[in-house]
């Protein structure tokens, strides 16, 4: 029996997050808010947990989904390079509302799907999640809801479409942030020149992305598909909000 948990009351918030982390480390799915909407949790690390997550939701490994992060220096352990690029990136954006795709670190034991060598990444900007974070590590999270039907904005809402498939539900009020910006990396040089390739218009602008790599040619869309990197960092975009003019495949994925 999944148990919801208001964490605007400090004995709920205590008991619900000791619950979390415990069903986390069992494999199982918790619900949290973030600075965006509501995300379905699972560990990062835990192959059963993420496929259980991608079930949930009706989703298939063709749609790998995200991971949050608590700061900066999760980064350097999950991406193949932090490079100066990234860094400036994550300490424009981060924590906020930017969704980075780059190469995984390919020593990491791990499978999120098919990502094609690729994992996006965030650091939310809702302190509660970055807190739970900083206890748990990188999460896979996914916006809680059924595929194709509206991201949830309350923890209500998102036990009503997930039910039972969740153990814990942690309550932290409304939350119904504009969605964050996806960006594909990939081709993104050490020293900020190269590309940067917008899959999904959210928070943060072209021109602000623009400010901070003045370098970098800033590409609006999917590649094309003959491309190889193109379809595997097309993937992990999100059901939560449009993604940019032309992405129909990218509007299954998750954020």
């Amino acid at each position: 029996m999944s148990e919801v948990f208001d964490c605007s009351d400090g004995a709920q918030l205590l008991q619900g997050t000791r619950l979390a982390r415990q069903a986390l480390s069992r494999g199982e799915l918790i619900v949290i808010p973030t600075d965006t909407v509501y995300g379905v949790a699972a560990d990062a690390f835990s192959p059963d947990a993420v496929q259980r997550l991608l079930d949930a939701k009706g989703r298939g490994r063709q749609s790998p989904p995200p991971v949050l992060i608590p700061n900066t220096g999760t980064l350097a352990a999950l991406a193949a390079e932090a490079t100066d690029a990234l860094r400036s990136l994550a300490d424009a954006f981060w924590p906020g509302p930017l969704t980075i795709i780059t190469q995984a670190n390919p020593a990491l034991s791990w499978d999120l799907g098919e990502t094609g060598g690729t994992v996006a990444l965030r650091i939310p900007g809702n302190a509660f999640a970055r807190e739970l974070l900083q206890e748990t590590g990188p999460l896979a999270v996914s916006s809680a809801n059924l595929t194709g039907i509206p991201a949830a904005g309350t923890a209500a809402e998102a036990r009503e479409m997930l039910g039972e498939s969740i153990a814990v539900y942690l309550d932290g009020g409304e939350t119904r942030g504009e969605a964050s910006t996806i960006i594909d990396t990939t081709e993104l040089a050490s020293d900020g020149s190269g590309s940067v390739r917008i899959l999904r218009a959210g928070a943060v602008t072209d021109a602000d992305l623009q400010r901070v790599l003045p370098l970098a040619a800033i590409l609006v869309g999917p590649a094309e598909r003959e491309l190889p990197t193109a379809q595997p960092a097309a993937e992990h975009v999100s059901e939560t909000a449009p993604p940019v003019a032309g992405d129909t495949e990218a509007a299954q994925a998750s954020d």
